[in-house]
């Protein structure tokens, strides 16, 4: 029964863009200020739910809320309109199952064919339809409708302030004052955004509304404002990335509504039909896909539960993982020195500035020993080159000479190759290779570190040295595109994705398997943790591991998820979902881990700045941090200290104090132990 419960109170906070059956339940109750309203909203959400069960529609998405907003809002409208009969109750629970039924069409051909959501569409829809349907319904007219007994507190309220509180309040079909007070506060307490977008995007609207029309009166007055507060709320905080630049769209997108709203208003004063959502959904829908066609850079991904963890996730990732997502590994083995990278100064400019070229060097830097006349002096000449990636060789020329020290073949620039398609959609060619030593042929599978050729002095090369590029065409010397290289150490630092610089000596890094053994959790692990504080135990951690509807696997506790995941020969932790501290705790003891040992091998990560403080300090930072990005990051750094420990600190100009951190891999599977500052985690053994 519990879990039915909170199932149904999920849909209520995501009528403000929150989520939480707590905020659920307080919004619940708000509703119950006009009787009808917050029993309709019931029946008909309860209705969609034993509905849904019947028809066996799967329990995890019904029970996140997100499909049945949509009829719990058509349950608000009906009762808003008509009391609480045998007749109405029949009307409500027949449009719920309408609204639940289009908003699971609609969300797929909407997802499938625009990338958009559908926001409230199923409920204007099935409303409007309600509303014209009921004209015919003298029956339920003469026995259901009511007047509205709205308790009067405007006296005690200036206008624009009691206008802003009507409107909060008319979201959920009551338009008065001390419910707008509460879901004003509730709003507050959980996203600062989302409440700074609501009054700025209210404003906004209606001010310019009171302008145009000549009374300030008459638009602070009008409820149907709260489509500005919703528009400002979805465009600034939920579907975009919270930014200062993201904020002024959402104000012109506010601004754009003004018109809009009102031309809805004449055209539906004709029907006498409501306004309800109409404008927010085509304005908010509009601007999100002319933005996601022409791939605006901060389009929200992955909506997490508030506009401060869409930006904690978002910030996080843009510095944690700053490669491609056209990833290869490097193509050699051993210690080779990045001669000309992405631009270079001599051959990669424009349609084929995205390469590399390596060399070997000893250790005064020079690539060959004697006096370097002869090619076999060069020390990477017929090294062994290897498959960068997965995947079938479709072109190989091995019959081209190599060339003399001081001497280039301008005819065959790229001399001897291997092209390698990829089945992630993009082409790898390897040039300059040594004559005859290419030992697969047009048609065979490769593997990354399957053995090619030798590094040679062919094609425009004036000396032994490894060109690689990436390209969408299988063409020979084709446009080239950025990629990556994951994997690798320079100088000691790992580096799981990214581009190196010129001048830098790069290693590859291949995965132990052990270690990889070890970190691959498993469905249904459960593993127990003390918690101490000072040395001192004040709790327990359960950890259940759980896969998420992506794919995804996840640590689940009961307040809270963490992603992770292993690539490329690492192994992440992504990100935190809910209020679990000790999560936030062990996801920053060890945001990523090489699945590889190298003593005093360190590496570099970053993670919010929210992850790492709390209570009034992490909201006020969070809030900051949408302003200014750059203050959003704390840097961390980690060192192998021996085969199964890592050390670390996390430091940035807005923590006092750098926190230290310590985890100890267990012999077996996971992490046996590991501490966080005050904080420390130890392992409880089944």
């Amino acid at each position: 029964m519990k879990q039915y419960l909170k199932a149904i109170f999920e849909s209520y906070p995501e009528l403000f863009f929150l989520r939480g059956y707590k905020k659920g339940i307080i919004i619940f109750l708000m509703t119950f200020s006009n009787y009808n309203v917050g029993l309709a909203g019931l029946l008909c959400v309860t209705a969609v739910y034993i509905f849904a069960r019947l028809i066996n529609f799967d329990k995890e998405y019904l029970n996140s809320g997100f499909y049945t907003y949509n009829p719990l809002l058509v349950g608000f409208s009906i009762g808003y309109i008509f009391e609480i009969t045998p007749l109405s109750i029949f009307f409500i629970i027949s449009a719920g199952i309408l609204s639940f039924i289009l908003t699971i069409m609609l969300s797929n051909i909407f997802y499938f064919f625009f990338r958009l959501p559908i926001l409230s569409l199923p409920f204007v829809f099935v409303s409007l339809i309600s509303s014209i349907a009921s004209l015919r319904y003298s029956n339920l007219f003469v026995n259901s409708i009511y007047v509205h007994d709205f308790s009067n507190y405007d006296m005690y309220f200036p206008l624009w302030l009691s206008g802003f509180l009507k409107s909060m309040g008319g979201i959920i079909f009551s338009p008065n004052i001390p419910v707008g007070i509460v879901i004003s506060l509730l709003v507050f307490f959980s996203s600062r955004i989302i409440f700074m977008l609501a009054i700025t995007g209210y404003y906004v609207g209606t001010i310019l509304s009171g302008i145009l029309s000549g009374s300030m009166d008459n638009a602070f007055m009008d409820m149907s404002n709260f489509n500005f507060i919703l528009i400002s709320i979805a465009i600034g905080g939920v579907f975009l990335i919270p930014s200062k630049r993201n904020y002024i769209l959402a104000f012109i997108a506010v601004v754009s509504s003004t018109i809009f709203l009102d031309a809805v208003k004449v055209i539906a004063s004709y029907y006498t039909a409501p306004v309800f959502t109409l404008p927010f959904n085509i304005i908010t829908l509009s601007f999100i896909y002319v933005l996601g066609l022409i791939n605006y850079n901060s389009i929200t991904q992955n909506i997490k539960d508030t506009p401060e963890e869409n930006l904690d996730y978002y910030l996080s990732n843009l510095v944690r993982f700053k490669g491609e997502l056209k990833t290869i590994f490097l193509p050699f083995s051993g210690e080779w020195k990045v001669w000309q990278g992405f631009d270079g100064d001599w051959t990669h400019k424009g349609a084929w500035k995205y390469a590399f070229d390596f060399i070997i060097v000893d250790e005064k830097g020079n690539s060959f020993k004697e006096d370097g006349t002869n090619i076999e002096d060069y020390y990477a000449f017929k090294k062994t080159v290897l498959s960068p990636v997965r995947g079938i060789v479709t072109t190989i020329i091995n019959d081209q000479n190599d060339n003399s020290i001081g001497d280039a073949n301008k005819i065959n620039n790229w001399g001897n190759l291997v092209l390698i398609y990829d089945y992630r959609g993009f082409y790898i060619e390897i040039s300059h290779l040594c004559k005859d030593s290419i030992v697969v042929k047009e048609g065979d599978w490769v593997e990354i570190g399957s053995f090619l050729a030798l590094c040679g002095n062919s094609g425009y090369s004036p000396q032994p040295h490894i060109h690689i590029q990436v390209q969408y065409l299988p063409q020979i010397g084709s446009y080239t595109v950025p990629f990556s290289f994951v994997s690798y150490n320079s100088e000691l630092t790992f580096y799981s994705n990214n581009i190196p610089c010129e001048g830098q000596k790069v290693e590859p890094i291949y995965t132990d398997k052990a270690l990889s053994i070890k970190m691959n959790y498993l469905i249904d692990n459960e593993f127990k943790y003390e918690v101490f504080f000072n040395d001192k135990r004040i709790d327990e951690m359960n950890l259940k591991v759980k896969m998420a509807f992506d794919g995804t696997y996840y640590f689940e506790t009961e307040d809270g998820k963490l992603y992770f995941g292993i690539f490329n020969g690492t192994f992440y932790f992504y990100s935190v979902e809910g209020k679990d501290q000790y999560l936030r705790l062990l996801f920053s003891a060890l945001p990523r881990l090489p699945l590889t040992y190298k003593e005093n091998l360190t590496w570099n990560d970053s993670v919010p700045v929210g992850l790492v403080s709390e209570g009034v300090k992490k909201a006020f930072l969070q809030f900051i941090h949408s302003f200014n990005h750059d203050m959003a990051h704390a840097s961390c750094n980690y060192t192998f200290v021996s085969k199964n420990k890592i050390e670390g600190k996390i430091s940035g100009s807005l923590i006092r104090k750098p926190i230290l951190t310590e985890v100890e891999l267990d012999e077996f599977i996971g992490i046996k132990s590991f501490k966080s500052g005050k904080y420390s985690f130890k392992k409880v053994e089944a």
